[in-house]
């Protein structure tokens, strides 16, 4: 996800300070990998070096200054072209699991034991997404439901792959 289009769209409601775009990044899209607040402020040194924001002013206190940012017409035609642009899809021709099946076979270890335990993972998985899906919000449902798509297309192939091991031993050994 980009950082910084994601600051610029939340600076389209109004001017914020970093620590406020910090706290709504979290909320909406972090809640798994919050942001660090040395990331926050390069990304907006960045955008502000680009001219995608502008200082809406200063606030002095017992700390550091308080910079509050504001998007610029710029910025909200960069959101506006972001958004406008589709996301290229993933296509997972190279995985670490299907590296992993290949080498297990090639090192005449169990391939099957690591398709099972790679099931019993996905299978964990999309247990604790339906739990947290249950209590959530609908943005939370969303994006669980991303997650439990993708996890179930991957058991499908775990169990393609499961079905064709003798087939794909016999290659990976010629």
């Amino acid at each position: 996800m980009s950082i910084a289009k994601t600051f610029l769209g939340l600076l389209e409601g109004g001017p914020s300070h970093g620590y406020d775009l910090k706290r709504a990044y979290d909320e909406k899209f972090g809640q798994d990998r919050p942001l660090a607040y040395g990331q926050v402020y390069a990304t907006l040194s960045r955008l502000l070096k680009h001219g995608l924001v502008e200082l809406d002013g200063v606030e002095q206190g017992g700390g550091p200054d308080r910079k509050r940012y504001a998007i610029t017409d710029a910025g909200v035609a960069d959101v506006d072209l972001w958004l406008a642009q589709p996301e290229r899809p993933e296509q997972y021709l190279q995985t670490t699991l299907y590296a992993k099946v290949v080498l297990a076979l090639l090192t005449d270890r169990p391939a099957t034991d690591v398709l099972d335990t790679q099931r019993a993972e996905h299978l964990r998985t999309m247990r604790e997404l339906t739990r947290r899906k249950t209590g959530g919000d609908l943005a939370d449902q969303l994006v669980c439901d991303h997650a439990l798509f993708h996890l179930e297309a991957d058991l499908r192939w775990l169990e393609l792959t499961a079905a064709r091991l003798d087939q794909l031993r016999t290659e990976v050994a010629s």
